[in-house]
């Protein structure tokens, strides 16, 4: 069944809908007790709460729903983030 994304749901060619839960890769910029500052590139920074995962400054996290749900290797956070940056720019053609 061919699948296709239209704002971050996932619809088949019966046009039935999932939505579809996503995790943001983010370097952490600082720490102030749970919550963090998380760099997600490109000016997005945001406070994410930290208290799932051990992390210091420099680390990157992955984050859903406003929480720190793993810690990242910098390769690996890299890829996603180019993955992410071909996803968006197919949305923009």
């Amino acid at each position: 069944m061919a699948m296709a994304w239209s704002r971050g749901i996932l619809i088949n060619r019966k046009f039935s809908i999932h939505p579809m839960c996503l995790a943001v890769p983010g370097m952490v910029l600082e720490i102030d007790g749970t919550t963090a500052r998380v760099d997600f590139g490109h000016g997005a920074v945001r406070e994410v709460d930290v208290s799932l995962v051990d992390v210091t400054v420099g680390m990157y996290v992955l984050v859903h729903t406003g929480y720190a749900i793993q810690v990242m290797e910098k390769e690996d956070a890299k890829a996603s983030l180019d993955l992410w940056k071909e996803i968006l720019g197919s949305l923009e053609e």
